[in-house]
C-alpha cells in the first residue's frame, strides 16, 4: 500500500513551489522553508549585484555545509574515528618494532 502524501504549495525567495510530502512531516517541512527563506532574505541584505538564484544557491551551500561539519561532529562518528585512529597507531607502533 503506497503511503499516503499531501500536495502543499510554499513560498521561496517569492516563488511558489508545489511539493508532495508525507502529512505528519508539513509543519517541519513549513518551518524548514521559512528557516530558508529568511537566510535568503538575510544573503540579499549583505551581498549585492546577485540574482534570487544566486542568493538560493548561496543558501543551499550554507545548509549542505553546516550538515556536513555537523555529521562530522557527530559523538559516534567521533568514537569511530577515534578507535580506528587507536588501531592504525597500534599496527604502526607493532611494525616499528619488528
Amino acid at each position: 500500500m503506497p503511503e499516503e502524501t499531501i500536495t502543499v504549495n510554499v513560498w521561496l525567495s517569492g516563488r511558489s513551489y508545489r511539493l508532495r510530502i508525507k502529512p505528519e512531516e508539513e509543519s517541519v517541512v513549513r518551518k524548514a522553508v521559512k528557516l530558508a527563506d529568511e537566510k535568503v532574505n538575510e544573503m540579499k541584505r549583505h551581498y549585492s549585484g546577485k540574482d534570487d538564484q544566486d542568493f538560493m544557491a548561496m543558501t543551499l551551500l550554507t545548509y549542505a555545509a553546516d550538515s556536513a561539519i555537523e555529521s562530522f561532529a557527530n559523538p559516534l562518528l567521533q568514537n569511530e574515528l577515534h578507535q580506528l585512529s587507536s588501531r592504525i597507531d597500534k599496527v604502526i607502533a607493532k611494525e616499528e618494532a619488528e
